[in-house]
Protein backbone atom coordinates (compact mmCIF):
# COMPACT_ATOMS: atom_id res chain seq x y z
CA UNK A 1 0.00 0.00 0.00
CA UNK A 2 1.30 3.72 -0.78
CA UNK A 3 -0.22 6.72 0.26
CA UNK A 4 -1.43 9.19 -2.59
CA UNK A 5 0.90 12.68 -2.41
CA UNK A 6 -2.07 14.76 -3.06
CA UNK A 7 -4.80 13.38 -0.39
CA UNK A 8 -3.03 11.81 1.78
CA UNK A 9 -5.22 8.25 1.07
CA UNK A 10 -3.82 4.83 0.84
CA UNK A 11 -4.33 2.87 -2.21
CA UNK A 12 -3.01 -0.13 -3.77
CA UNK A 13 -0.55 0.40 -6.69
CA UNK A 14 -0.69 -2.40 -8.35
CA UNK A 15 -4.73 -2.37 -8.82
CA UNK A 16 -4.80 -1.92 -12.96
CA UNK A 17 -6.01 1.16 -14.67
CA UNK A 18 -10.43 1.21 -14.27
CA UNK A 19 -11.00 4.22 -16.61
CA UNK A 20 -9.85 6.43 -19.41
CA UNK A 21 -9.53 9.36 -17.08
CA UNK A 22 -7.11 6.81 -14.98
CA UNK A 23 -4.71 6.24 -17.53
CA UNK A 24 -4.64 9.98 -18.64
CA UNK A 25 -3.83 11.01 -15.31
CA UNK A 26 -1.53 8.18 -14.86
CA UNK A 27 -0.23 9.52 -18.40
CA UNK A 28 0.20 12.95 -17.05
CA UNK A 29 1.87 12.16 -13.80
CA UNK A 30 4.64 10.55 -15.90
CA UNK A 31 4.89 13.07 -18.41
CA UNK A 32 3.77 16.16 -17.32
CA UNK A 33 4.62 16.30 -13.63
CA UNK A 34 6.69 13.25 -12.54
CA UNK A 35 4.78 12.35 -10.24
CA UNK A 36 4.33 8.64 -11.60
CA UNK A 37 3.09 6.41 -9.06
CA UNK A 38 2.36 8.79 -6.13
CA UNK A 39 -1.22 9.36 -6.61
CA UNK A 40 -3.95 7.47 -5.76
CA UNK A 41 -6.86 6.56 -8.45
CA UNK A 42 -9.16 8.91 -7.72
CA UNK A 43 -6.19 11.69 -7.85
CA UNK A 44 -5.46 10.40 -11.41
CA UNK A 45 -8.86 10.97 -12.58
CA UNK A 46 -9.88 13.91 -11.30
CA UNK A 47 -6.47 15.54 -12.14
CA UNK A 48 -6.85 14.00 -15.93
CA UNK A 49 -10.31 15.90 -15.71
CA UNK A 50 -8.71 19.30 -14.33
CA UNK A 51 -6.18 19.15 -17.10
CA UNK A 52 -8.87 18.23 -19.79
CA UNK A 53 -10.86 21.26 -18.72
CA UNK A 54 -8.53 24.08 -17.43
CA UNK A 55 -4.94 23.17 -18.89
CA UNK A 56 -5.43 24.10 -22.60
CA UNK A 57 -1.90 24.39 -23.09
CA UNK A 58 -1.89 20.63 -22.41
CA UNK A 59 -4.53 19.86 -25.01
CA UNK A 60 -3.16 20.59 -28.17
Amino acid sequence: MKRCTLCREEFDETVPVSSIFQEAGAWLAEEVWRDGGELCPRCLENRARLVMMYAHDCNT
